[in-house]
């Protein structure tokens, strides 16, 4: 596909909707699509110009990628190893999330990192591993509110990101679009609470400025930069119209079709 990517709404389901639920899901999604969106936004996703993806549980991922044919709309995994196979209990494989039509993994969002002691370094790991067997990546990074309120946002963003653009393997994916980003500052995963547009911008700024110096800047206008952390329909109007963010990754407010679509259509604010 040759379309370049402008925005990418994103749905992290976490450890929600089982096979069923997918089900049901995908079918509402189908039954609201048009009524939903605008002619406008509707050309926009079937042209490929706009995406929209979804990263249902491991338990899920086949029966949300046998509902969602017909939709444009992409199925991820949540995490995925980096290692073709091997003795990695509870692991997924590139080949694995393959044989069930599986080709883009969320990688180091922030409650893997806290709560399963994911590091930098086994992020970079991971997404190498991946990127070399053909899987498209979503690299999240974020600050904590201690470090926000430190001053640090910028040290914190830039730290994650030089380990990754000392990869030749990840500087070749931004150049190809095979890897892209989620600003995720911690303080607003799951807490109600939002960046504002200007904060959102400013991170966004900080990453793809970054990216021109150490890449390339082809790869710092490939690269997709999103923001996560609480975006609702309310507050996604505002976000998603600033220049510097190309799209969001949506946690709660992916779980139900209407509010889904609702941030899906507020992506056409200021385009």
């Amino acid at each position: 596909m040759n379309t370049r990517i402008e925005k990418i709404i994103a749905g992290n389901w976490k450890m929600n909707l089982g096979p069923k639920e997918a089900q049901a899901f995908m079918t509402e999604l189908r039954d609201t699509w048009t009524k939903a969106l605008s002619e406008r936004t509707r050309t926009r996703v079937q042209s490929h110009a706009w995406q929209l993806w979804v990263f249902p549980p491991a338990v899920t991922l086949h029966a949300a990628q046998e509902a969602a044919q017909g939709l444009p709309i992409t199925v991820g995994a949540q995490n995925a190893h980096g290692s073709p196979s091997g003795a990695f209990t509870g692991e997924l494989s590139a080949s694995m999330l393959a044989q069930v039509g599986v080709q883009t993994v969320l990688l180091g969002h922030s409650e893997r990192r806290q709560f399963f002691g994911e590091t930098d370094e086994s992020v970079l790991k991971r997404a190498e591993g991946l990127i070399s067997q053909k899987i498209q990546v979503l690299i999240c990074v974020g600050e904590t509110r201690a470090e926000r309120e430190a001053g640090k946002t910028g040290d914190v963003l830039l730290s994650q990101l030089r380990l990754l653009v000392s990869s030749p393997v990840l500087k070749a994916a931004f150049e190809s679009g095979q890897a892209h980003l989620a600003y995720e500052p911690v303080w607003a995963i799951g807490t109600g609470l939002t960046a504002s547009p200007e904060q959102a911008e400013e991170a966004h700024q900080i990453l793809r400025t970054e990216i021109r110096e150490k890449v390339s800047p082809q790869a710092a206008e490939t690269v997709r930069v999103l923001y996560g952390g609480s975006v609702t329909p309310e507050s996604s109007a505002a976000l998603l119209s600033r220049p510097g963010t190309d799209g969001a990754l949506v946690g709660g407010a992916s779980l139900k079709p209407a509010s889904f679509l609702a941030i899906l259509e507020n992506a056409s604010k200021g385009c």
